[in-house]
C-alpha cells in the first residue's frame, strides 16, 4: 500500500522561520502558498526569553519579527519557501522594510539544520550573481535558538483587518507581487 501523503505525520513536516520586516505581511504571504500547514508570527534571533510586541518595538532586544512556518515538504520545497520570501521583501535593505525601520525588520533566515543553511546560502549566491537584485542580498542567515510567540491580536492580521490602511498600502501590494512571481 502507497502512504498518502497528503496526511503527513508532524514529524515528516519541516519548520522554517523566516524575518522579512512586518511579521503582518510575511504571515499573510504564506497564507496563499500550497502546503503550508500553519504560520505562526513571533519573534527570534534574541537575547531575552518572551519579549513583548512592546519590547520587540524598541529594537533594544535583538529579536526580528519572524513567522514559523510548518510546511509540507512533499507539495513546497524550503527552497520554494525561500524563493516566496524574497520574491516578497526587498533583501537589499538593512533593518529596513518600506516604511518599517530597526533591527527587528532585519531580513534573516534562521535555519533549523545544515540542509537549510546550505540552501539558503545557495539561494543568495546565486540570485546575487544573477543580478537579481541593484544591490546585494543582506540577508542574514543565523542559527536558529529559539521562538516566542507574538500576542494573539497579531494572528492572521491582515484577514481580520484588511479594511486598514498598512493592509492596504503594505500588505496587498506584496501579495500582488507574490501574485505576479507565480506567473
Amino acid at each position: 500500500m502507497q502512504k498518502d501523503r497528503s496526511k503527513r505525520n508532524a514529524r515528516d513536516l519541516e519548520v522554517a522561520t523566516l524575518g522579512g520586516g512586518c511579521f503582518w505581511c510575511t504571515e499573510a504571504v504564506f497564507s496563499k502558498i500550497k502546503g503550508v500547514i500553519t504560520i505562526e508570527p513571533g519573534y527570534s534571533g534574541g537575547e531575552i526569553p518572551n519579549p513583548t510586541y512592546e519590547e520587540v518595538s524598541t529594537g533594544k532586544t535583538g529579536h526580528a519579527e519572524v513567522v514559523q512556518i510548518t510546511f509540507n515538504p512533499d507539495i513546497v520545497s524550503f527552497r520554494d519557501i525561500l524563493e516566496v520570501f524574497f520574491a516578497t521583501h526587498n533583501p537589499t535593505t538593512i533593518n529596513r522594510q518600506g516604511p518599517d525601520v530597526g533591527t527587528q525588520y532585519r531580513s534573516t533566515i534562521f535555519y533549523h539544520n545544515n540542509i537549510q543553511k546550505k540552501i539558503a546560502l545557495e539561494i543568495i549566491e546565486e540570485f546575487d550573481s544573477a543580478g537579481k537584485y541593484p544591490a546585494p542580498i543582506v540577508t542574514q542567515v543565523e542559527s536558529f535558538k529559539a521562538f516566542f510567540k507574538a500576542e494573539d491580536y497579531h494572528r492572521n492580521y491582515f484577514k481580520r483587518n484588511p479594511e486598514k490602511a498598512y493592509c492596504k498600502l503594505v500588505i496587498e501590494p506584496k501579495i500582488a507581487k507574490l501574485h505576479k512571481s507565480m506567473k
